[in-house]
């Protein structure tokens, strides 16, 4: 095996037309698989289709400037996705820099723990500080151990925020509410 060769085995690139159909499939296996128990019956809800639309806008005319889809790529194949949007400065503090909120980040299940998902957080935080950003932030469902400890080993950690969200219903009718933690940290 040649030690250097023209292409990168895996790698990083922004997102293009034609990705979404491997981005949605990734994230909806993801959730899938991370989120089965917290997100029962919404998932089953979900039109794969309509989400596929959703990333090839996003990808294609995304909402402003800052907003971006990076994917991680094994060899031509896409197996993971980041997306980030901007988080301008503090109401009553304009000069402060502003910062970015990291939307999704998802790697196929059967690619996880192969490097990509640091690698796709490595080029978010990149992009974020290109764009002047000096801080970041996603959020983390309960009960999620696997991204919690991937987060906490990159530097992030939860600061206090909380929020839920409705996610379908339980069985008895009543609604089924999720809770997640916002994670952060200076870049």
């Amino acid at each position: 095996m040649p030690l250097f060769t023209e292409n990168a085995d895996v790698s990083v690139r922004p997102a293009v037309r034609g990705d979404e159909h491997a981005i949605a499939r990734i994230q909806l296996d993801a959730w899938r698989v991370s989120h089965a128990d917290v997100l029962a019956g919404a998932l089953d809800l979900l039109d794969e289709a309509a989400i596929e639309a959703q990333w090839a806008s996003a990808v294609a005319t995304p909402p402003g400037a800052g907003f971006r889809v990076l994917v991680a790529c094994d060899g031509p194949t896409v197996v993971g996705v980041v997306s980030l949007a901007p988080v301008p400065a503090p109401e009553g503090r304009p000069f402060d820099a502003p910062g970015g909120a990291i939307l999704t980040l998802e790697v196929e299940p059967s690619q996880q723990r192969s490097g990509h998902g640091s690698r796709l957080l490595a080029a978010a935080v990149d992009t974020l500080r290109q764009d002047g950003a000096d801080q970041v932030h996603t959020w983390v469902l309960d009960g999620d151990s696997a991204r919690a400890q991937f987060l906490a080993s990159s530097g992030l950690g939860p600061d206090d925020v909380a929020r839920e969200l409705a996610s379908g219903a339980l069985p008895d009718g009543t609604p089924r509410v999720v809770a997640e933690h916002r994670w952060s940290a200076s870049i």
